[in-house]
């Protein structure tokens, strides 16, 4: 396989240093420049409900389910509830500061069109979402078409930018090479996401510490990382954070913070 700068120069050019940080070594000239931006590594002993996203995506989730979780939610203190939309209401009603509303878009297939993944996201933002979970345009990425990849990724940072919104870009890992999966890091990078994520929960395979090393060490310091898919134990989240990741998702938040 190549390396990763190499993968980079083929993807976008022989550019000069890159002062970020990251694996591809050349500047990416990425939509949004995260030179200033604060370092993005967690600090092991930092408390660890502040990095959870406390998570509730299952197709058969129930107003009592999300009123649960936003309760246990508002107890630790966790970094974000991550709900379908359908549910944002619900937990803008519900939530107390610091817990963020998350939402998912494009999810969990990562299959739809550039135009759809725009509008799912604009209308998130309006019902008051303030972090975004978007699946990469996997389809595309799958199909070579790293142009549309891209372009899905950088519309939807465009707007999250408007809305002064989170963007996390869902690689779905589970389907990817090792060589894809730095290449769907260096999309995301490039078109200014703020993190990248292993996995939907919905895939064949949820968050490894391989991948998530792979990760960090391709985008650098600056871009978040989050470990989600599988992460059950408290031992679990700390090795994903061990292993460079600084946000975990997680529907046992309790099992995982006890």
């Amino acid at each position: 396989m190549k390396d990763i700068p190499q993968i980079a120069k083929d993807l976008f050019g022989d550019n000069h240093l890159a002062q970020c940080g990251g694996g591809h070594k050349i500047c990416l000239n990425c939509y949004n420049c995260h030179l200033k931006s604060p370092e993005r590594i967690c600090d092991p002993d930092t408390n660890l409900a502040s990095v959870i996203d406390a998570t509730i995506l299952k197709a058969e989730a129930k107003r009592k389910d999300v009123e649960e979780l936003c309760k246990t939610a508002n107890l630790y203190k966790t970094a974000s509830v991550c709900v379908n939309s359908y549910f944002i209401p619900l937990v803008k009603e519900l939530l107390e500061q610091p817990v963020k509303i998350c939402t998912v878009i494009n999810f969990p297939l990562g299959a739809s069109s550039p135009e759809a993944i725009l509008n799912e996201a604009i209308a998130v933002l309006e019902a008051k979402a303030e972090e975004i979970d978007m699946v990469q345009n996997l389809s595309a990425l799958l199909s070579g078409d790293y142009k549309n990849n891209l372009l899905s990724t950088q519309e939807v940072v465009n707007i999250c930018n408007k809305h002064n919104a989170l963007l996390k870009v869902i690689l779905e890992t589970c389907y990817l090479t090792e060589e894809q999966i730095i290449i769907s890091a260096l999309l995301a990078k490039k078109a200014g996401a703020d993190f990248i994520k292993t996995s939907t929960g919905f895939g064949s395979q949820g968050a490894t510490i391989e991948n998530i090393a792979l990760m960090r060490e391709v985008v650098g310091p600056k871009i978040g990382v989050k470990a989600a898919g599988g992460i059950r134990t408290k031992e679990q989240a700390l090795a994903m954070i061990k292993a460079g990741a600084n946000r975990i998702g997680a529907s046992n938040v309790v099992a995982i913070l006890q």
